[in-house]
């Protein structure tokens, strides 16, 4: 089992989660993060440091978010290692509560 970045953490990029992480399974896009599902070890520290509830278990991943599994394990294949927090993007208090943002995310990284 693995962990999955879903769509509230695009355009905020909270990095509190990445501080907890005890094998730095995270990855860094240019909007949001995501987790390498090779790297977690599935000890879930990281789901109640998110301040916007973006991290499940892939088995409790609600229905509306499930091609973020996919999503997550194939940028964390191209992405950059993230293993510490930084800040958030300037943008991320106007987004945070916003849904359906994967229209608008850079998967480019």
């Amino acid at each position: 089992m693995t962990h999955v970045v879903t769509d509230p953490c695009i355009k905020c990029k909270y990095t509190d989660c990445v501080d907890v992480c005890p094998v730095d399974c995270f990855k860094e896009g240019a909007d949001f993060l995501v987790i390498d599902p090779d790297e977690c070890i599935d000890c879930a520290v990281c789901i109640p440091e998110c301040p916007v509830n973006a991290i499940y278990a892939d088995t409790d991943t609600p229905p509306e978010f499930e091609s973020f599994l996919e999503l997550n394990q194939r940028l964390a294949k191209s992405w950059p290692l993230i293993s510490k927090r930084i800040a958030p993007l300037p943008t991320a208090e106007q987004w945070k509560d916003k849904t359906g943002k994967l229209a608008s995310a850079n998967l480019d990284g």
